[in-house]
């Protein structure tokens, strides 16, 4: 763990507000990246991402500093994200849905309404895709990929063996080619 989070962790541990809130600040943004892959929109994604950091805020103190300070806040907003998709028995959202939203995934200035439209529509299917995945596939897969973690990071975070995280990638990967190749 870098010294700059552990000296953060303990200070936070010890009750100094200061420091609890410059750790939910660094951890905020991948914090929401990580709930928006799972839940699939904005919305989902803000709830979630919020009671991710409503529990590292309540557990700091429960933190043992057995693994990095990053590795517990993703398995923490994995876990919240699993739970939450449990619990609202998540489908896709249509393509009217998205706009009706205001889901955005590129800039619009610089390409015509046609091209957004596809844009739009393909990552969805991406979307789509990753949500129909198993929870280990799509665990893995939103860690690798999306938030950009190591095989040992992962490995870290979910409690599994680096080979396993491989497999599960390897497997994942697959799920998701197959998926887009027939949407």
């Amino acid at each position: 763990m870098p010294v700059n989070d552990e000296l953060l962790v303990k200070r936070a541990q010890s009750g100094e507000t200061a420091a609890l809130e410059e750790l939910i600040l660094s951890c905020e943004k991948s914090v929401y990246n990580i709930a928006y892959r799972f839940m699939g929109n904005e919305a989902d994604a803000g709830d979630t991402a919020q009671d991710a950091l409503i529990k590292i805020y309540r557990r700091i103190g429960s933190f043992r500093q057995q693994s990095s300070f990053s590795s517990w806040v993703y398995r923490l907003t994995v876990n919240t994200c699993l739970d939450a998709l449990r619990r609202r028995k998540k489908t896709p959202l249509s393509l009217e849905q998205s706009i009706e939203k205001g889901a955005s995934f590129e800039d619009t200035g610089h390409i015509t309404p046609e091209a957004h439209v596809l844009s739009i529509e393909r990552n969805e299917d991406i979307q789509t895709a990753i949500n129909s995945l198993s929870d280990d596939h799509k665990s893995v897969i939103i860690l690798r990929d999306v938030s950009g973690l190591s095989y040992e990071e992962i490995s870290e975070c979910l409690s599994i063996s680096v080979g396993t995280v491989k497999s599960r990638i390897s497997r994942g990967r697959q799920n998701l080619r197959s998926l887009l190749i027939n949407c």
